[in-house]
């Protein structure tokens, strides 16, 4: 093959081939060079707006310097004697008056005169509510505590045939009934059980019950 004034045999063709074909190459790559530029991809914004931090958490124990409030909350005990349809001891919660202890215990027995007590007074944990009796000089109020007139409480379930004899409208028979009424009932849990052995109505009741307890 005759080029210009050159003569170009097989073997300078294959050159010219090689030639071309490496600066085709060599221009392609170049091309792909310039295009594969790196490009900065701005952060995806949220519609939620700015994210909010969590707030910490303490834990119900109190962990980690934290403490919750505690519950002011106490229950109070007290003890309720005297002229009550259930004597003994009561729990109140927090707060409570004395007519919440009174009520506690079944409320006043029938005659009974409050105006010497202070239904309005906040009770104290551990105190003894008298209802209707004083307590004896030098005690700190028991149940057979005397009544103001010096006659002292009878205890239904522990006074033998001859304190039970001593009672208005019961003689010997009724408080051998009230001894054997105790005896099969395992004691009086109420003043107002009295109803149920012989010899009681309600009159009766009314008497007794000012003058006895349990």
């Amino acid at each position: 093959m005759r080029v210009g004034g050159l003569q170009l045999g097989p073997v300078h063709l294959a050159v010219v081939a090689v030639v071309a074909a490496l600066a085709v190459g060599l221009a392609a790559w170049w091309a792909v060079r310039d295009q594969a530029r790196a490009v900065q991809v701005a952060p995806a914004v949220s519609d939620a707006g700015p994210a909010t931090p969590l707030a910490p958490v303490v834990p119900p124990d109190g962990a980690g310097g934290g403490s919750g409030p505690a519950d002011p909350r106490e229950d109070l005990v007290v003890d309720v004697a005297g002229k009550v349809r259930r004597p003994g001891i009561a729990v109140l919660p927090t707060g409570s008056r004395v007519v919440d202890a009174l009520e506690a215990a079944g409320g006043a027995r029938r005659g009974v005169d409050l105006t010497a007590l202070n239904l309005a007074r906040p009770v104290v944990d551990g105190e003894q509510i008298l209802v209707g009796v004083a307590p004896a000089p030098g005690v700190a109020g028991t149940i057979d505590s005397p009544v103001p007139g010096g006659e002292a409480l009878v205890n239904l379930n522990t006074a033998d045939q001859a304190a039970l004899d001593t009672l208005p409208g019961v003689g010997p028979v009724t408080a051998d009934a009230i001894l054997a009424w105790r005896d099969s009932n395992g004691g009086f849990t109420s003043v107002d059980e009295l109803l149920e052995v012989d010899g009681i109505g309600e009159a009766t009741l009314a008497d007794l019950a000012p003058l006895v307890t349990l």
